[in-house]
């Protein structure tokens, strides 16, 4: 179906469900978007009793309300990779939905689900035990919080990097619903087709004070954005259901219980591959033989008890969270129309947690102190189709394939607590402390030549040798299957901290933290030599947990009627056992090693605020720069066979020197023919190293969206014609470089090249697209 075609189908459809709905004069004088816009954005980020507002609080933090969040059209917190400073929330595209978050250049480059992420993220106060099925769509969302820096000591363990907090729409006590469609598309030649979504909501009361309720769907077909050369096919298909039900019950003034679940089913085409040794790096252009699946589905349930006691006018807040994710994929991970590596997973986890605080205030002391339990199960297979590689000795009636992967049970459990104390009427001084233990058991199976089994089906096994090497060798070769092992950590991460307030609208603050990422086991282990030089050297079969600390100084101010807004911070952080997954092209496709490298050191400024001018326009701007170097190395990153020199040189992966952005809001009051809202945001990211020997990179990022809102006369029923990616800008997920020949690969590996040494797998994001979208909120 053509573009025009879609957006009249779409168009049709929100407007026959608002054909009943009567134009009628507005009770109350219409408030225009900027003021939407400028309206206190409160934080929860800090766990106190009170949600507080943003430019009070001693963090540095971009925080996006509901209305901010529908002017920017955030669609996935993929989205807001482009509207904050020193932050890249990028999906890996290996898999569908993998995060590969990064802020302030501590992130993740993998689609390993047993490496546990920099950036921590919570959704309604549960933490996501892995990278998969986070990028999602999201909807109905009240909030969202991306928090810079170290948040150890409220958050835990995983967010060196920082936090991003979702908050998702809660029941009203007062009957309301939203209903929604959007269609949208390329407008560019040699595309593929367009995605709608329809999405709504229903809430209210179901006994008046008592008990209210709320039920959402979300629907998305995606006809694939890209083109397949290798036949002309749409690539990227899509089809998304998401459903959501919630609870809030107020048994009494003190007590409220707040229940919420979540279901959600994907299906979809595998990665869109590009290869840099075929075609050039700023194009969408690719050609695969495998058009590979994604397919997931996820439970999501949370539970939040708030009961207000008179001790310290406090609150205890209990938060019960569950999910149970299960996703299969294939990939054409040699990203060519020849078949020299495919690759397809199985990924079951189920994780259960808890947190019990407390929140009160004691004279100047405002205390905040809890505990938390995290246990999860992770199962995953790996297959690897490499035909090439098949020996000449093995019969034709013996399957050949790689199977492998891992089996881990992963428990933590913590205490923590923070006291925030008035010093005097305007300086307060911070302490904070919080004691974490982890453990780690694991069954690590390599992947390698063996006969089919599955670790998510129970039917492989670390214990014994692997039987097809020994009967490709003629039983000469007794590798072992895999390994079985455990660890633990446990680690204090302390926080101090002051913050002054020289008047209502200027606050400067500073504090020292220490953070920590968990250490672990590879579950995709290919190279068994290079495997056990590294447990030799170590003697672990893991890796061990990466430790920061973190510096910080910065400031918040507004003017008095709050349409000046201008926040900074400068940090300084140190890192010892970077932990680092190092790609290098091998005979089984990539090898992926994951070890402890190098210690660095991250220093940086970023500023952002917003300026309101005139009575309907609104400026936003913000600005990251970032200064990263090793400190010392402990291993050959550039794999030129000596740790030296060439390795301290090196680029950090996934450090933008320079991330900067303006934006602008435009609101013109129709007076009875509604209101036209223009939105229109430029985010520039200076190019990255993907890989450790910055070998793999992907390129600087020229970003431009815009948005146009027609809020018609029919009170609640509004349209948008909007584009993202208005410049057509190539960017990918990751660039990880492979060993098979290609047309353009120049024999040789040197950093930064636009043609690879081999060839390259680099799933492709969405370039220009247009759309249109319509809503009806009552």
């Amino acid at each position: 179906m053509h573009l025009k075609q879609s957006l009249f189908a779409t168009a049709s459809a929100v407007l026959l469900i608002a054909t009943n709905a009567q134009a009628q004069e507005a009770e109350t004088e219409r408030e225009s978007a900027i003021d939407r816009v400028l309206g206190t954005v409160t934080v929860t980020a800090t766990k106190k009793k009170d949600v507080e507002n943003v430019q009070d609080v001693p963090v540095a933090v971009t925080a996006f309300n509901s209305d901010t969040l529908d002017a920017l059209n955030v669609t996935t917190l993929e989205s807001l990779s482009y509207s904050s400073p020193n932050v890249s929330l990028d999906d890996v595209g290996t898999s569908r939905g993998t995060a590969n978050f990064a802020i302030r250049g501590l992130g993740v480059n993998s689609s390993i689900p047993s490496i546990d992420p920099a950036v921590g993220v919570f959704i309604d106060g549960v933490y996501l035990g892995v990278n998969s099925g986070v990028v999602i769509d999201l909807f109905d969302v009240d909030s969202i919080e991306i928090l810079r820096g170290p948040q150890g000591l409220l958050f835990g363990r995983n967010t060196t990097g920082g936090a991003v907090v979702v908050n998702t729409g809660n029941p009203s006590d007062e009957f309301t619903y939203k209903i929604g469609a959007k269609v949208d598309g390329p407008v560019d030649e040699d595309r593929g087709g367009n995605s709608a979504t329809v999405q709504g909501y229903v809430s209210g009361p179901l006994i008046e004070g008592v008990l209210n309720g709320k039920i959402g769907a979300s629907y998305t077909t995606d006809a694939g954005y890209f083109e397949n050369q290798y036949n002309g096919d749409n690539h990227g298909e899509l089809q998304t259901a998401t459903y959501r039900g919630a609870l809030e019950f107020t048994p009494t003034e003190r007590l409220t219980f707040l229940g919420k679940v979540e279901y959600t089913d994907s299906r979809g085409d595998g990665p869109s591959g590009s290869n840099a040794g075929y075609f050039d790096r700023d194009s969408f252009d690719f050609s695969i033989d495998e058009p590979g699946l994604a397919e997931s589905e996820t439970v999501f349930g949370s539970l939040r008890t708030d009961y207000d006691v008179d001790f310290g006018n406090g609150r205890i807040t209990n938060i019960f969270g569950y999910r149970d994710y299960t996703g299969d994929s294939i990939g054409d991970i040699d990203a060519s129309p020849i078949t020299f590596f495919h690759s397809g997973a199985e990924l079951s986890q189920e994780q259960f947690s808890n947190e019990l605080r407390y929140a009160g205030t004691f004279g100047k002391a405002d205390v905040t102190t809890g505990v938390y339990y995290f246990e999860q199960e992770i199962a995953y297979t790996e297959t690897r189709n490499l035909p090439t590689t098949r020996p000449a000795t093995l019969p034709a009636t013996i399957p050949w394939g790689f199977y492998g992967g891992g089996r881990q049970d992963h428990t933590v459990w913590g205490a923590f607590a923070n006291v925030d104390y008035s010093l005097t009427d305007k300086l307060v001084g911070t302490l904070g402390l919080r004691y974490s233990n982890e453990e780690k058991e694991a069954d690590v199976i390599y992947i390698r030549p063996r006969n089919e089994c599955s670790v998510v089906g129970g039917t492989c096994s670390p214990d014994g040798t692997n039987a097809l090497i020994s009967l490709i060798t003629g039983g000469l070769a007794q590798e072992p299957n895999g390994f079985s092992d455990d660890n633990e950590w446990s680690n204090w991460t302390p926080k101090v901290g002051l913050q002054y307030f020289w008047n209502d609208n200027l606050q400067t603050y500073g504090h020292y933290t220490k953070g920590f990422r968990s250490g672990g086991y590879n579950f995709r282990i290919t190279d068994i030599p290079i495997f056990f030089d590294f447990v030799n050297q170590t003697g672990d079969f893991g890796f061990d947990e990466e430790e920061v600390d973190a510096f910080e100084v910065g400031f918040k101010t507004s003017s008095e009627d709050g349409r000046i807004q201008v926040n900074g911070a400068v940090f300084h952080t140190e890192i010892q056992n970077m932990q680092r997954e190092v790609n290098t092209a091998g005979s089984s496709g990539v090898v992926q090693n994951i070890i402890n490298t190098a210690d660095a050191t991250i220093t940086g400024v970023e500023v952002d605020g917003r300026v309101a001018f005139a009575d309907s326009w609104l400026a936003t701007f913000n600005v990251g720069m970032i200064d990263a170097s090793y400190d010392d190395v402990f291993f050959d990153l550039d794999a030129d066979g000596v740790v030296g020199d060439s390795d301290l040189a090196l680029d950090l992966p996934r450090v933008p020197q320079a991330t900067w952005g303006v934006g602008l809001i435009k609101d013109i009051d129709l007076g009875n023919s509604g209101a036209l809202v223009g939105q229109v945001n430029y985010q520039y990211r200076d190019r990255i190293a993907y890989t450790d020997s910055n070998f793999g990179w992907i390129r600087s990022a020229n970003m431009l969206n815009a948005n146009l809102t027609w809020e018609t006369p029919i009170d609640g029923l509004a349209a948008s014609i909007y584009g993202k990616n208005l410049l057509d800008e190539v960017q990918t997920g990751n660039d990880t470089q492979l060993p098979f020949p290609a047309p353009r690969s120049t024999g040789t590996q040197l950093p930064y090249q636009n043609d690879p040494g081999g060839s390259t797998f680099a799933p492709l994001k969405k370039g220009r697209l247009v759309g249109l979208e319509l809503t009806y909120e009552y």
